[in-house]
């Protein structure tokens, strides 16, 4: 079932640099044409891929563009949580190694979310002050390990785990 296009997109009320766009002074004018293309078209969506047909059907294309959400959300996540910067390279390999090491942390960051059941935030906000300070006195070599908390330690033995529940 087709949708109906609104209205009152079609009405004009202040002068515009649009081509087909009606004005006559101060009053509202009503743009038939415009309405008549956006009743045309109500409703239909198309989809463009570089995939042939033969490869993947029209079913398999629209449902891997409504998956889309998935990495639009990992990019998101990866410029705040990952706090990202902007990286310039101009060479192929620089770029290449960029997009490696990102497209890594977030294959890193999707597994510690699956394996966890915890966001990506909270895992980064509980584990970021666990350090381990190894120092030197004369000869002798110390190790201070970290103060692990409750809710680090749930998260390192969901992540230490052998249960592969989580599908990996």
């Amino acid at each position: 079932m087709r949708s109906t296009p609104s209205i009152t997109r079609c009405w004009e009320n202040s002068p515009s640099t649009k081509p087909g766009a009606i004005h006559q002074g101060a009053t509202r004018v009503f743009d038939q044409t415009t309405f008549d293309r956006a009743h045309r078209i109500a409703g239909w969506k198309g989809y463009v891929t570089n995939l042939p047909a033969t490869t993947v059907d029209a079913v398999e294309v629209i449902a891997s563009y409504h998956q889309l959400w998935h990495v639009e959300q990992s990019f998101r996540m990866s410029k705040t949580d990952l706090q990202a910067r902007p990286m310039f390279h101009r060479t192929r390999d620089a770029i290449e190694a960029h997009l490696t090491v990102v497209f890594t942390a977030l294959a890193v960051a999707k597994f510690m979310q699956t394996r966890t059941g915890v966001s990506l935030k909270r895992i980064i906000t509980t584990l970021r002050p666990l350090r381990e300070f190894t120092g030197r006195i004369g000869t002798h070599e110390i190790t201070f390990p970290p103060e692990i908390t409750p809710d680090a330690a749930h998260i390192l033995d969901q992540l230490n785990s052998e249960n592969r529940n989580s599908g990996h």
